[in-house]
C-alpha cells in the first residue's frame, strides 16, 4: 500500500511541475495556444519518459524483493510462460534429454549417436497443406482451364490501355499531338517566344531563320508541318542521330504546345538570314 502512495504523489508531483512549467510559456491571450511552444512539448516529453523510467525502475525493483523474498521462504515460484513452453513442445514434438535413451538408433559414429526424432508437425502439416494446395492448382488450371499467369497479365495490360485510353478521350486538360489546336492567344505566343528564345534559338535562331536548325519560316519542313507534327518533333525529337534533342523530359507539355504554336506563327515571316529549304513542302490537308 506505501509503494502505491508513493507511486501517487510522485505523479501528482510531476504533473504538478510540467502544468507550473507550461504555465511560464503562456504568453499568448489563447490559453491553450502555450503548446505551439516547442519547448513545452519537449518539457512534456521529458517528464513522461521520468515517469515511465520512475515506474520501471519500482517494477523491477518489486520483482528483484519477491524473488529475494521467495528463496529466503524456500517458496518454489511457478515457472513463468509454461504455455508457450506446451506450444512449442506441440509444434516441434521434441523430446526431453532424459527421454533420448528412448529414440537412439544403433548407429555409431565415432562416438555421436543418432536419434530417431519424428518430424517436427509444423512441417508435417505444412506438407499436407502444399498437397492440398497442389490438387487444388491442378484441378484450376489444368482441368479446369483457368488463366495461366500470361494471359492474366495480357488482360490486365489490356484493361490498362482501355482505361488509359478512356481518359485521353475524356480529360480537358491533357494535351496530345492528337487533340492539339493551335494558341493564338497573345499570352501563349509570349511564353512560347520566350521559351523559344531560351531553348532553340542557339539552332534555329532567334527570328527562325535557321542555323544548325532548319529554317522555321519557309513552307518546307523536314518532319511535316502544321501544329500538330510541329509539337510531335518538338516533344520526340528529330531525326535519329542529327536531330534535335526530345524536350519531353525538360519541358511541360503545355510550354511544348505554346512553344510550337509560336513557331507557326513564324510561318510567312523575314528574317535576316534565311537558310536554305530543307525537307518536302507542306500543305495543309
Amino acid at each position: 500500500m506505501k509503494k502505491y502512495f508513493q507511486s501517487t504523489v510522485y505523479v501528482i508531483f510531476v504533473i504538478g511541475t510540467f502544468l507550473a512549467l507550461a504555465k511560464s510559456f503562456m504568453v499568448y491571450e489563447n490559453p491553450f495556444s502555450f503548446y505551439d511552444n516547442p519547448l513545452v512539448w519537449l518539457a512534456l516529453i521529458a517528464f513522461v519518459l521520468v515517469v515511465v523510467l520512475k515506474e520501471l525502475v519500482n517494477v523491477i525493483a518489486i520483482n528483484k524483493a519477491k524473488e529475494l523474498q521467495n528463496e529466503k521462504d524456500g517458496v518454489v515460484p511457478e515457472p513463468p510462460n509454461e504455455w508457450v513452453k506446451k506450444l512449442l513442445k506441440s509444434w516441434t514434438n521434441t523430446r526431453a534429454i532424459e527421454e533420448e535413451q528412448e529414440i537412439i538408433l544403433d548407429h555409431n559414429y565415432d562416438g555421436i549417436r543418432e536419434l530417431d526424432n519424428s518430424l517436427p508437425p509444423w512441417w508435417k502439416y505444412l506438407f499436407y497443406a502444399s498437397i492440398v494446395f497442389a490438387v487444388v492448382y491442378l484441378i484450376r488450371f489444368e482441368v479446369l482451364d483457368g488463366d495461366s499467369q500470361i494471359v492474366e497479365y495480357d488482360k490486365a495490360v489490356a484493361e490498362a490501355k482501355a482505361e488509359l485510353n478512356k481518359y485521353k478521350a475524356t480529360a480537358t486538360d491533357l494535351i496530345t499531338a492528337e487533340n492539339l489546336t493551335l494558341l493564338t492567344d497573345a499570352k501563349d505566343l509570349k511564353r512560347g517566344k520566350a521559351i523559344f528564345n531560351l531553348n532553340c534559338a542557339s539552332c534555329h535562331l532567334g527570328d527562325g531563320g535557321g542555323s544548325i536548325g532548319p529554317n522555321l519560316t519557309d513552307e518546307f519542313w523536314v518532319l511535316g508541318g502544321g501544329i500538330k507534327n510541329v509539337f510531335n518533333t518538338i516533344s520526340e525529337g528529330g531525326r535519329d542521330g542529327k536531330g534535335m534533342i526530345a524536350w519531353n523530359k525538360t519541358l511541360k507539355t503545355l510550354d511544348m504546345a505554346k512553344v510550337a504554336s509560336y513557331v507557326i506563327s513564324l510561318q510567312g515571316t523575314t528574317p535576316v538570314v534565311a537558310k536554305a529549304p530543307e525537307g518536302e513542302k507542306w500543305v495543309k490537308e
